[in-house]
């Protein structure tokens, strides 16, 4: 019962705002209008006074009392035709929209979606039993590791749900935590390097750069960290060096690695051929049999080949626009193409598919920004 008493007085409480400013108005035309005829009915008394002691003529007296009695005529005119007004009807109906239809409105919708009888469940119950709430989980995990700053299992499960959160800070600040607890190891300085190229949207940092030698030194055949050092002697301009570092991961990765695509797309960014040995299951991707035909035609004719494939890959995204790997292809082909605004058009596709505040969206966003596309656009 008290449940419903509550909503009944908010109700009010809310009416009588809606209303408040409507009343007054209407309060305050009407006032203006009888203070006006009434200044005029002090001035036909004034000018009675003023004939009565001499000081005007009876034909001034009659000019005056004319205008007089003509204005006082209209304002009342006036007041009759506001009390008919269309917008005295439209008061009328504001009104009991607000005290009528606005309640029933909301109470009909309550009574469909809400659950009075639910019991209300504090912060400190739904801490106890999570369930499938992500957001109370992280949350629980985080008071945790407030009392408890050296439980480095705590800090091993909550970064990588930070990035994938696109909390990059508190990710780079966890992964620093389990290296300091638990010691470096090639899988966590590339993790935290990775956070690092994230963090400076794309841009392998000399930061960046240090954490994922250090990975690499532990494990020489990790394909993220070949990646990343690769892709930042690309971003120092170093495109032979470049590409002998992307075409040594194309070697060494197998041949349906899922990276394989993104690979190729660097080796021909800095002047290689694409190896065979991609995804041939993935939209876009070179068969061997397009490699082999693409090293046999001439350099007009590839360009065009390679072009047609872009193109076939650009309409399947059209059918399949939730292939995020395909959008990152695309966008990359078109700009190593030179074709920019295609590529900032796919671009602008591909973040109506995966929105910016998301985490593939951050990932495209930071592709364009390494491949110096516009990155303010707007979402289709």
């Amino acid at each position: 019962m008290l449940f419903w008493i509550l909503v009944a007085v908010i109700t009010a409480v809310v009416g009588a705002v809606l209303l408040f400013p409507l009343l007054r108005g209407a309060k305050e035309a009407a006032d203006y209008r009888s203070g006006e005829a009434e200044v005029y009915r002090d001035q036909l008394r004034e000018l009675d006074r003023d004939l009565a002691g001499g000081l005007i003529s009876p034909e001034e007296a009659g000019y005056a009392r004319a205008e007089i009695g003509r204005r006082l005529i209209a304002v009342s005119k006036g007041e009759a035709t506001e009390a008919k007004s269309p917008a005295r009807g439209n008061y009328r109906f504001s009104q009991a929209f607000i005290i009528v239809l606005l309640p029933a409105i909301g109470l009909c919708l309550y009574l469909a979606n809400g659950n009075p009888g639910l019991p209300s469940q504090p912060l400190e119950a739904r801490l106890e039993k999570p369930g499938n709430d992500l957001a109370i989980s992280i949350v629980k995990i985080e008071q945790h590791l407030a009392q408890n700053p050296d439980d480095a299992k705590g800090w091993e499960v909550l970064a990588p749900i930070y990035f994938k959160t696109n909390r990059i800070a508190d990710a780079e600040l966890a992964y620093r935590n389990v290296i300091r607890l638990l010691g470096p190891n090639a899988t966590r300085l590339g993790d935290l390097g990775e956070v690092l190229v994230v963090k400076a949207n794309g841009v392998v940092t000399a930061e960046a750069r240090s954490v994922l030698q250090q990975s690499l030194a532990l494990d020489t055949a990790n394909p993220r960290t070949l990646f990343y050092l690769a892709l930042a002697l690309e971003q120092e301009g170093k495109a032979g060096d470049a590409k002998s570092a992307f075409e040594a991961l194309a070697r060494l990765s197998p041949p349906d690695a899922p990276w394989l695509a993104a690979v190729n797309e660097h080796i021909v960014k800095n002047g290689g051929q694409p190896t065979a040995s991609a995804n041939a299951n993935a939209p876009g991707n070179p068969t061997a049999e397009d490699v082999a035909a693409a090293n046999a035609l001439s350099s007009g004719d590839r360009q065009q080949m390679i072009r047609g494939m872009v193109e076939s890959l650009d309409a399947k995204l059209k059918d399949d626009p939730k292939n995020f790997e395909g959008w990152m292809r695309l966008i990359r082909s078109y700009a190593v193409l030179n074709d920019r605004e295609r590529a900032a058009d796919a671009l602008k596709r591909g973040l109506a598919a995966f929105p910016a505040d998301g985490g593939e969206g951050r990932q495209l966003l930071a592709l364009a920004k390494e491949l110096g596309l516009p990155t303010e656009v707007k979402q289709q």
